[in-house]
C-alpha cells in the first residue's frame, strides 16, 4: 500500500514539475507579446487588466496603469454589451478612440483585456478612414 502511494507521489510531483515549467513557458510568451507591442512605434503603454478590472501588468508607472485599467475595463465592459444589444450573435473585438494627443486600443479578450496607448496619429487615421468610406 505504501508503495502505491509513493509511486502516486512521484507521479504527482512530475505532473507538477511538468504543470510549473508550462506556466512558466506561457508567462514568459506572454511578456514577451507584451514586450512586442510596447517596442512598436508610437506606443507610449501596455496595460492587461482582468475581467474584474484587477491589473495583471503594465509597462507604466502603477498610478496611470490603476487609473486607465479602471477607466477602460468599465468601458470595454459597456462597449462589449452595447455591441451585443445591436446584433447578439456579433462581438466586440477591439475599441479605438482618439484624442488630440493619444489613441487608446482596447482589445478585450476571453479572460482579459489589453489596452494599449499610443500616440496620436492623425495620418493614419485618415487614411483608416478614407479607406473604410471606399
Amino acid at each position: 500500500m505504501i508503495i502505491i502511494l509513493i509511486k502516486l507521489l512521484v507521479c504527482l510531483i512530475e505532473s507538477f514539475k511538468n504543470l510549473n515549467q508550462k506556466m512558466n513557458d506561457i508567462h514568459h510568451e506572454f511578456e514577451e507579446t507584451v514586450k512586442r507591442i510596447q517596442s512598436h512605434n508610437g506606443v507610449d503603454g501596455v496595460i492587461v487588466v482582468n475581467n474584474n478590472g484587477d491589473l495583471i501588468t503594465s509597462t507604466l508607472d502603477m498610478r496611470s496603469s490603476v487609473s486607465y485599467a479602471e477607466l477602460l475595463s468599465t468601458l470595454a465592459e459597456n462597449a462589449i454589451g452595447f455591441v451585443r444589444n445591436l446584433d447578439p450573435s456579433n462581438e466586440l473585438t477591439v475599441l479605438r478612440m482618439g484624442s488630440k494627443r493619444r489613441e487608446v486600443l482596447v482589445a478585450p479578450g476571453k479572460d482579459f483585456i489589453i489596452i494599449v496607448l499610443q500616440k496620436q496619429n492623425l495620418k493614419s487615421i485618415m487614411k483608416s478612414i478614407a479607406n473604410s468610406l471606399s
